[in-house]
């Protein structure tokens, strides 16, 4: 443990390296646009994706595009291939599990090398295992693991046995399978027989952890853990989960002061990535780990406080008979009092922040979900009832169910959620609508806040970016959505890029008080 607190010193130093190298890449990029081929500007952009790809997905997503638009002008499909086979992979590292599998599947195969398809394949397989653990519901996770466990059974099929890739897919089969023994046999060869990459060093040295966990053994667990965060940190790798895990495992030994630590770094790599998966995971233990510190510190209080009072008893018996010290203590005393106060109001407050900032960064999801499930709740009401009083009484409680209206509900719904939005992004309107020419332009009606479509798009700025949840919402069928997406996206002034551009709206800035 002492190793890695020693390389979390040196971060900044090796995120600094790792800047140097981008820089380099980029500079030899630019030289290679003045006077290279068209297929040397694709490599140039593939290497500038590989070098921020788990690093920084914003950036590597700008240059795995610039490659797909040369594969396109040089009419390579298997250039083009190559290079959603890359995409696919960092859509999935950013927790678009849905938009990898869509273009993983959009992959003509025939344009493939035996390597490249079991690439393709492999990376299918993650997306299906990965979204079977974001899931985390047992109804949809067996159909996608089958799935991931398919496509694994056709990349085994292209390489040789005992290879690097063959142990690198050959490990995670039998990992999703629960053949634990096989699993661990198959990493541990893989370590020992090839000289891995940090991203395939860390891919076996977190396995075999989640292995050794399984297996009853904590210590291996943490060692090959540990070897793995420290392998991510070594390497600028912004786009992990050693870290994170570590640190649920020293919360669950009781070091919740190192836990929080190590969980708020893990937090800071997954917002410098942009890994929403990552940042979900992580904010969900991060309260717990601060409780779990905040009640440990209020327990020391707590004995603390009780050996304060016995001391007291015991002084009181003396400050009877010397009335100068029971004067002097009793001002110490209402001097503690008062410093234990402040320090409790201090922490009160430092709790309000914590509480604030969590609540500001999931109360508006959880806003439009509990909200559009009670509508639906009152709607499926009021028809059930109806229907059964029709048979019966009607005229006695009609009355009352027609007071309820579903459509009222939602359209109310749709103002908080236009203002609570609105006042977060103030200027969305405006900058939604530069993105469009003039007469594109899109503009409410005088008594809405948001249309239909400018809503599609404010949910999307929101992280909500897959259309059954949106369509769900919005009380409209998924082709709707669909439609409205690919209309206005073809309309704008940015095609390539029309979503990015839509996350670069900036929301409300809170300016810190001045003294």
């Amino acid at each position: 443990m002492s190793l890695l607190d020693e390389t979390l010193e040196k971060r900044e130093q090796y995120t600094q390296q790792k800047h140097q190298k981008l820089k380099a890449l980029a500079l030899q990029m630019h030289k290679t646009r003045l006077s290279g081929t068209k297929e040397e500007i694709y490599q140039a952009y593939i290497k500038l994706y590989d070098g921020y790809n788990e690093f920084k997905y914003d950036s590597a997503y700008f240059y795995i595009e610039k490659a797909k638009g040369i594969a396109k002008e040089i009419k390579s499909t298997t250039h083009l291939s190559e290079a959603k086979i890359e995409e696919g992979f960092l859509l999935l590292s950013a927790g678009l599990f849905t938009e990898a599998i869509d273009t993983l599947q959009s992959i003509d195969t025939l344009t493939l090398t035996p390597l490249k398809k079991y690439d393709l394949y492999f990376t299918k397989a993650r997306s299906y295992f990965d979204l079977a653990e974001y899931n985390d519901d047992s109804k949809f996770q067996i159909n996608y693991i089958r799935k991931g466990i398919l496509n694994l059974n056709k990349a085994l099929n292209l390489v040789q046995v005992n290879s690097s890739p063959y142990l690198k897919a050959n490990g995670l089969k039998h990992l999703q399978q629960q053949n634990w023994d096989l699993a661990k046999e198959n990493y541990l060869l893989w370590l020992k027989s090839y000289e891995l990459s940090p991203q395939l060093y860390g891919i076996a040295t977190s396995s075999l952890s989640y292995i050794f966990k399984q297996l009853d053994e904590p210590e291996k667990s943490k060692y090959y853990i540990t070897l793995a965060a420290i392998s991510d940190i070594q390497h600028a790798i912004k786009e992990n989960v050693a870290l994170r895990n570590l640190a649920t495992k020293l919360y669950e030994e009781g070091k919740l002061k190192k836990a929080n630590t190590y969980v708020r770094i893990a937090l800071e790599d997954a917002e410098f990535f942009n890994a929403r998966h990552r940042k979900n995971q992580i904010s969900s233990i991060l309260p717990i780990i601060e409780s779990a510190q905040l009640y440990r510190v209020e327990q020391k209080n707590k004995s603390l406080q009780n050996t304060v009072i016995l001391l007291a008893i015991l002084s009181l018996i003396i400050l009877v008979f010397l009335g100068i010290i029971v004067k002097q203590l009793k001002e110490k005393k209402a001097a503690r009092q008062a410093l234990a106060e402040n320090n409790k109001q201090l922490q009160q407050m430092n709790l309000n922040l914590v509480e604030a900032d969590s609540i500001k960064q999931d109360y508006i999801t959880y806003f439009l979900k509990a909200t559009s499930q009670l509508i639906n709740k009152m709607g499926s009401l009021q028809k059930t009832t109806i229907l059964k009083i029709k048979t019966k009484k009607p005229e006695e409680v009609l009355q009352t169910i027609y007071k309820y209206s579903a459509k009222k509900e939602r359209t109310a719904l749709f103002h908080q959620f236009d203002e609570v939005f609105l006042q977060l992004f103030p200027s969305f309107i405006e900058s939604f609508n530069q993105l469009f020419p003039e007469k594109e332009q899109k503009t409410p009606k005088k008594n809405e806040l948001l249309n239909t479509e400018l809503r599609i798009f404010a949910l999307y700025r929101l992280g909500i970016q897959d259309n059954k949840q949106v369509a769900d919402f919005l009380d409209v069928s998924i082709a709707t959505v669909y439609s409205y997406k690919t209309r206005l996206k073809n309309k704008s002034n940015h095609r390539e890029n029309f979503e990015q551009k839509v996350m670069e709206i900036r929301k409300l800035e809170v300016q810190p008080e001045k003294d």
